[in-house]
């Protein structure tokens, strides 16, 4: 069922199309160089008597056949129903589709990794609809040095790698979707913390239990988010490392230095043609059968849609999660941003979600969310937000 629906998908990776059989299937369409064919000159549909010919047939089969070592199909669904009593919103609330996804991922070669990923849910247009999320390949020879090219996840916080369906809660924090790329304040499109480049990255010193004691990363990125070509030249630097002393733990530090071009720029008064993206984050995680995560990130630059907007940025969150028990698992967290790095301009929310899991690919989450804006420009400075989710992967 899976790879009629996403026939579509697969053809995309050309390169990959050959092998979507299982071994025996592609075994039994391979040609056998030492076998002998006896035919009659009157026989116009016989097979070639050539053995030399036969043979280079099957070479370049089995050639092409250790290209493709796995391919797999997949995707999930995320559907939700939320409502709100916060003033002056749009909605107090309705059903929606978060997120419909599909992917085919696989190896090639066996030390290649590829990943083409597609969204299909959202209105038509330059930033919703069907669209490319990632589209990249990744050289795995070495744990110590691996090489990421394409579109993907840019390398900076530990929340921001995640899949959604791993989070814990309806939505990310507000320091991946403010400062790492999912909806930038310095204006960019929705980009998923997602943007075009290469990646270097690895891990070093392994321990007795398995685990790496050194993981580094860093990349070189267009700047501009998803799908979207470099506008002028100029590459954001985009790096982590960090330490883990004892398995399921981590302690890191983030940089970023880059810039943001406004692709709508007209020289409209109070809009900027480019602004400056430099961030740094530090980022400490724990996951066991309990796990707790806390990220810092710092910001500097401007946005280009407001030419007054401060030059300072930052936020912070703290999330805890229990064991499972009978299928359940209970997430908190206190999640705060600052637009202009002053207190006025906190925005704090504080969340419970609870999940109940049918089984590893089927379960449902319920969320309750208090928010406090310190901002006097806002009209509700306290408001409160319930939600539930339906998450479905195949």
């Amino acid at each position: 069922m899976k790879k009629n629906i996403l026939l579509l998908a697969a053809l995309l990776i050309s390169g990959s199309a050959f092998a979507t059989g299982t071994d025996e299937e592609r075994e039994s369409l391979t040609m056998n160089p030492t076998e002998e064919v006896n035919i009659t000159e009157s026989d116009e549909n016989a097979p070639i008597t050539d053995t030399k010919s036969l043979g280079t047939f099957a070479k370049i089969d089995q050639a092409l056949q250790k290209t493709q070592s796995d391919i797999k199909f997949g995707g999930y669904i995320i559907g939700k129903y939320s409502i709100t009593d916060k003033s002056g919103a749009d909605s107090n609330g309705g059903f929606d589709l978060r997120l419909v996804r599909l992917y085919v991922d696989g190896h090639a070669f066996k030390d290649f990794y590829y990943k083409l990923q597609l969204q299909v849910n959202g209105a038509p247009g330059e930033d919703k609809g069907a669209r490319i999320v990632d589209a990249f390949v990744e050289w795995q020879h070495f744990k110590e040095f691996r090489v990421k090219l394409g579109q993907f996840k840019r390398s900076f916080g530990y929340e921001n790698p995640m899949n959604p369906l791993d989070v814990g809660f309806g939505s990310y924090s507000q320091v991946s979707t403010k400062l790492i790329g999912f909806s930038d304040r310095v204006g960019e499109h929705a980009c998923n913390g997602r943007d075009l480049g290469l990646q270097f990255q690895g891990d070093f010193f392994p321990a007795k239990d398995g685990h790496r004691w050194l993981h580094y990363q860093v990349g070189f990125f267009n700047g501009q988010g998803v799908n979207h070509t470099d506008k002028d030249n100029f590459k954001d630097l985009i790096g982590g490392l960090w330490i883990s002393p004892i398995k399921g733990m981590r302690i890191g530090g983030f940089g970023w230095n880059g810039k943001y071009v406004n692709e709508k720029y007209n020289g409209a008064a109070g809009t900027l043609q480019s602004v400056k993206r430099q961030r740094l984050g530090v980022s400490a995680e724990y996951v066991s059968d309990w796990m707790v995560r806390g990220e810092y990130v710092w910001s500097k630059g401007q946005k280009v849609t407001n030419a007054a907007a401060a030059n300072y940025a930052d936020g912070w969150y703290l999330q805890a999660g229990t064991p499972t028990y009978k299928n359940f698992r209970v997430f908190g967290r206190y999640d705060c941003y600052r637009d202009n790095k002053k207190w006025s301009s906190l925005k704090s929310v504080y969340e419970l979600s609870i999940n109940y899991y049918f089984n590893k690919n089927l379960f449902i989450q319920a969320e309750y969310d208090f928010t406090h804006e310190n901002s006097n420009s806002v009209p509700d400075k306290n408001y409160n937000t319930f939600g539930v989710q339906l998450y479905c992967r195949f």
